[in-house]
């Protein structure tokens, strides 16, 4: 009779080849195979492919181009609100709470339940507040003293509007 084989294989996959890059200079086609990726199994795992992008730009009526405002993504019933901006010129006269209003309102038609954002104390807390966001929690961050404030908020439909099922 012979002894059982005890020999330990380190493993039955071979490894592949390994060549890190740290970089702050990502091409968009680096993003592209990250996210794509990410994209496939996140469908494989739900059956849900249902991920894109979301904006609500602001034009200078003059030469057309962006001056600010919004971007995002809704998936999975969800909407992630990723920047916001206004130049200060922009700011106080209620554009802001309309281009919020947009972007949730088109998430919510896209079935999304629920938003979420993170944004710094020193920048728009009150504002998302304001308008119906509730804190999640807080990560210091620097400056000492300063958080980024993570957000969110139950989207509903706009008024007048029947409540749509997924």
């Amino acid at each position: 009779m012979t002894a059982p084989d005890t020999t330990v294989t380190a493993s039955r996959h071979p490894e592949p080849p390994r060549d890190l890059t740290v970089t702050d200079a990502p091409t968009p086609a680096d993003i592209a195979v990250i996210s794509d990726a990410l994209d496939r199994f996140n469908t494989e795992h739900t059956a849900i492919a249902d991920r894109r992008p979301l904006a609500v730009l602001v034009r200078d009526p003059a030469t057309c181009q962006v001056a600010g405002g919004l971007t995002g993504r809704t998936s999975l019933g969800l909407f992630f609100l990723d920047l916001f901006y206004l130049p200060p010129q922009l700011r106080g006269g209620g554009l802001g709470t309309e281009i919020l209003a947009q972007a949730e309102n088109e998430a919510h038609a896209r079935g999304c339940r629920t938003a979420v954002l993170y944004t710094i104390t020193f920048q728009a807390p009150g504002f998302y507040e304001k308008h119906g966001w509730k804190r999640l929690g807080e990560v210091p961050c620097d400056p000492p003293g300063t958080s980024r404030v993570f957000m969110t908020k139950e989207l509903a439909a706009p008024a007048g509007e029947p409540v749509r099922s997924r």
